[in-house]
């Protein structure tokens, strides 16, 4: 008898294909004969040991090398080397690698990540699959003992996830530092351990979004009494890692589209007399033509192209981003300047851009979403401006259609406008 988890997934697969491959205007025949094909294409004579010769295209990693460059997974020497780091826990109160609990990542081809997530299914006693069949238990022998492909086969194809290779291998896209060590130096590749990056998401997601927290603010809005209150977390920032293409990074960046928050860690920095709260509109005292032109400019050259596939739709959407990152940046800037240059009485700014950028009023941008909706609008309508400044005669007319692309792109933002 199989895992439940293992069924359920077989399930998922078999229920995707075929909604994927099923037409309405299939006759019932060509439909039985799809399913027939299903069925074998998902049984474990055929699957297992297709997927058992796929698992080394994934590798386990703690440390994926792809976040320090998207590039760096090979070179000519071969495959960067996967670290697996297993580190004892050690009460020192530092947080580092083996102190916080964090979920395992991978890399490599995303058109294996389903043997990753078969490989990662929680079986009934809450041990993965993968561990399983490291160990060879009862319930792993079951699974891969078939007709198709002898057991140890199998087993190895599967264990090839985790293996390590004989000899470490960097890259020359990873950043590196000397160390010095007596009268030597180790040349140490600096990597992110992705578990923990993805692990701060999750609490800060988690203080700042949770339906307890949600709760509370509500409590607030309406001058409430509670008993527990709740905590705001202040001057984050938020990186990006694969721009278009999370997945090519890594499982866990692409489970997390690609975003990360960082909390500020800077020091006392003298103030920055070149950052201005604006008086009328942040739209147009906050930006220089030059910041933004050449991503205007090659969006221009995409809008021409007289064709369209995916890569011209995703170099337009990477663009677009380039540009709405450039504003983000710019609204933490002149936030972090408002408490000390707003004055009221000489400001005639909206209400809506006060809102939006005065610290002052982080309780308001919490109240109400009105006035993000409306943010949204005047940004659509400030790319569609720009653009047509920056390109002058050359600007092609945009329209309608035009404006609620770039505002369904902005609404992708719309947690870091906050």
């Amino acid at each position: 008898m199989q895992d439940p988890a293992i069924d359920a997934y077989f399930s998922e697969r078999k229920e995707a294909w075929l909604k994927k491959n099923v037409k309405a205007a299939m006759q019932e025949h060509e439909i039985k004969e799809l399913e027939q094909l299903c069925e074998q294409q998902f049984s474990l004579n055929e699957w297992l040991p297709n997927a058992a010769k796929r698992a080394g295209q994934i590798s386990i990693s703690t440390h994926p090398c792809t976040f320090s460059h998207p590039s760096a997974r090979k070179n000519k020497n071969g495959y960067v080397s996967s670290v697996l780091a297993e580190i004892d826990r050690i009460e020192d109160g530092f947080l580092k690698t083996g102190n916080v609990v964090v979920t395992t990542d991978a890399l490599g081809n995303a058109a294996a990540l389903d043997v990753y997530k078969f490989l990662t299914l929680s079986m009934h006693d809450g041990v993965d699959l993968l561990t399983h069949i490291q160990q060879e238990t009862e319930l792993a022998q079951t699974l891969l003992t078939i007709q198709s492909t002898n057991y140890q086969e199998l087993r190895n194809g599967f264990l090839a996830m985790i293996e390590s290779a004989s000899e470490s291998i960097t890259s020359s896209k990873i950043k590196q530092v000397y160390f010095p060590v007596d009268d030597d130096y180790h040349q140490l590749s600096l990597l992110t351990n992705s578990g923990m990056v993805y692990q701060l998401r999750s609490r800060l997601d988690k203080l700042r979004f949770s339906d307890e927290v949600k709760e509370q603010r509500d409590k607030k809005r309406k001058n409430e009494f509670s008993e527990q209150g709740f905590s705001e977390i202040y001057g984050l920032t938020t990186i990006g890692y694969g721009g278009t293409k999370p997945q090519n990074i890594s499982v866990l960046n692409n489970k997390n589209g690609g975003k990360a928050h960082l909390l500020s860690s800077l020091p006392p920095s003298i103030e920055k007399r070149s950052i201005y709260f604006p008086r009328s509109d942040f739209f147009v005292e906050s930006f220089k033509k030059y910041e933004y032109a050449d991503n205007f400019k090659v969006l221009h050259k995409l809008f021409l192209a007289d064709y369209n596939n995916i890569k011209i739709r995703d170099a337009r959407d990477r663009y677009l981003q380039q540009i709405i990152d450039l504003l983000i940046e710019k609204m933490w800037s002149v936030r972090a300047v408002s408490q000390q240059q707003f004055h009221a009485d000489t400001s005639s700014l909206s209400s809506v851009q006060r809102t939006w950028l005065h610290n002052d009023l982080a309780d308001e941008r919490e109240k109400s979403e009105q006035w993000l909706d409306s943010l949204v609008t005047e940004i659509s309508a400030w790319l569609i401006r720009s653009y047509e400044q920056v390109l002058a005669k050359n600007a092609i007319k945009l329209g309608e259609a035009e404006r609620l692309f770039f505002a369904e792109v902005i609404e992708r933002n719309r947690e870091f406008l906050k």
